[in-house]
């Protein structure tokens, strides 16, 4: 399989990391609203690949390919905000469990 599909970049978990971190460093964004603006890109994704279902089980999908696209974006953005999230949280434990 070709990994360089026509108009497909593929960009590893790092890439968007420092592509986040850069764009927060340049804008002074602080954390809370780097994490605004994710989970609206995630709620976004999620409403489209809802939609592409939706047009899947009604037959009203003209490109069956973009759909399978949106549906695949919308489970992986969820997938990565569950595991930052989980991260989140085994940081946050970690410094409940740290004595003074």
């Amino acid at each position: 399989m070709d990994k360089n599909v026509q108009g497909v970049n593929p960009l590893s978990t790092n890439d968007l990391l420092k592509a986040k971190n850069g764009a927060a460093k340049s804008d002074g964004a602080d954390f809370g609203d780097v994490l605004k603006e994710t989970i609206g890109e995630v709620n976004e994704l999620q409403e489209k690949g809802q939609k592409a279902m939706s047009d899947l089980a009604t037959g009203q999908v003209k490109d069956l390919h973009q759909a399978a696209i949106a549906i695949d974006k919308a489970e992986l953005s969820m997938k990565m905000m569950l595991e930052v999230r989980n991260k989140a949280i085994n940081a946050y434990k970690e410094i409940l469990r740290t004595q003074i």
